[in-house]
């Protein structure tokens, strides 16, 4: 038998229920964000509807990362893409291999769907300035990026964070390469 008063047992669990709550708040407020994607531009890396854990603080954007960029955009709709180039570089396509370049290198991207075969409005090479980022989708046939003036280049105050794992689907569970 506990010699606690009933009271003061119930407002210790309340205490620490409050206090957990809002460790959560502020986790999700400050260090990271639950994002839906929509659509099928980053298939097969992420899929519409997978729910991704997204880091915006201290985020310092790197090629290859995948990011989350913000719906004040032109093209309207939060976009999640790839990011192929940041400021400083040059991007080059060669549409018939399907090949990127960037600063004369070719990309490895084992995550594309396809080679890089369609072109939109935007005209390569192209020298990403300085604090703005080259984004790409992985399904390069069915995504609408930088290489299209819809979306353009993108500064890179326009993105939210980068993704770090899907939490949903439960069967896709894991961290995003």
């Amino acid at each position: 038998m506990s010699n606690t008063p009933k009271g003061t047992r119930a407002f210790e669990w309340y205490d620490s229920l409050v206090f957990a709550l809002t460790v959560i708040v502020l986790v999700f407020v400050f260090l990271c964000r639950i994002i839906v994607v929509s659509g099928i531009s980053m298939e097969p890396t992420l899929e519409s509807g997978d729910r991704v854990v997204v880091q915006g603080i201290l985020y310092e954007p790197q090629r290859g990362d995948v990011v989350v960029v913000d719906s004040y955009i032109e093209y309207g709709d939060p976009l999640v893409k790839r990011i192929i180039a940041l400021g400083g570089d040059t991007v080059d396509i060669d549409f018939e291999t399907g090949e990127v370049y960037v600063n004369g290198e070719v990309l490895y991207e084992p995550y594309i769907s396809a080679p890089t075969q369609q072109s939109f409005d935007i005209e390569f090479p192209l020298t990403v300035p300085e604090g703005q980022v080259f984004l790409m989708g992985d399904n390069r046939p069915h995504s609408t990026d930088s290489r299209s003036s819809q979306v353009g280049l993108i500064d890179e105050r326009s993105i939210l964070g980068k993704v770090l794992f899907r939490i949903a689907p439960i069967n896709r569970l894991g961290k995003v390469t």
